[in-house]
């Protein structure tokens, strides 16, 4: 198939076949994949909950096996925890969606003229002209699957076949906080016996994921990095203050 292009070139159109420059210049990230939030949030929020959990213990003034007691008991809780609300929360909404598909299924077989004329006016609102958006519309309709993922997409702003998995999201949410948690433990586990080497290593992993989720963001390495240094160490800090304070007042 060919068309002209606006300078009065000639473009041969096959379908399903995009120009290779163009394949290879527009491509997009996984932007809708179950995976990537909570491991980021996991391994985040693992890092800066244990780092803050074992500051605040060490604060205290009490002694080395305390602390990595607390650190493992931190590293365990918090990913058995953000497993079960990660597979609640995206449990609950890949039901709430399929529910609502079954409606839009419903809806298509019971009233298919309705649904057709209902997709013909959104592409009217969007520009496109009456009687062309009618055809577009008839066209689209004629495959029930086909109809039903258009429906999904411009009534839900999902798509039926690529639900998010509450699973992968708990099994990435688990295993990335227990990674982020162990690592203010390790330096204690390794014979450390002050806190410093911990913080250091905590916050240095801080600094290392911010730049890890800069290439993801395309955000520049030095300010994601530096952004979840600051977040990690200013909750240290506290929580630390807040051990010592508490330890003299227990004293």
């Amino acid at each position: 198939m060919s068309s002209m292009a606006g300078d009065g070139s000639e473009i041969t159109l096959r379908p399903g076949a995009p120009n290779s420059a163009h394949r290879d210049n527009h491509t997009h990230r996984d932007v809708t994949g179950g995976w990537l939030r909570p491991a980021v949030f996991g391994a985040m929020d693992g890092l800066v909950s244990n780092l803050a959990l074992m500051t605040g213990v060490a604060g205290g003034n009490v002694d080395r096996t305390v602390i990595i007691i607390s650190g493992l008991a931190g590293l365990a809780a918090g990913a058995f925890s953000m497993a079960a609300g990660e597979y609640t929360s995206v449990a609950s909404q890949r039901e709430l969606v399929l529910a609502e598909l079954d409606v839009e299924r419903r809806e298509l077989r019971r009233n298919p003229e309705d649904e057709q004329r209902e997709l013909a006016e959104l592409y009217v609102g969007r520009g496109v002209e009456p009687q062309l958006a009618v055809k577009v519309a008839e066209q689209l309709s004629r495959d029930p699957d086909q109809a039903l993922e258009i429906h999904a997409r411009e009534e839900l702003g999902v798509d039926p076949g690529d639900l998010p998995s509450p699973v992968v999201a708990a099994v990435s949410s688990f295993g990335a906080f227990a990674v982020g948690a162990l690592i203010p433990v390790l330096p204690y586990l390794l014979g450390a016996v002050a806190l410093w080497p911990a913080v250091l290593v905590a916050l240095l992993g801080l600094f290392l994921c911010g730049v890890l989720v800069s290439k993801i963001t395309v955000r520049p390495w030095w300010y994601s990095g530096l952004r979840q240094l600051t977040l990690g160490g200013a909750a240290a800090a506290v929580t630390y203050g807040l051990g010592t304070l508490f330890g003299v007042a227990v004293g």
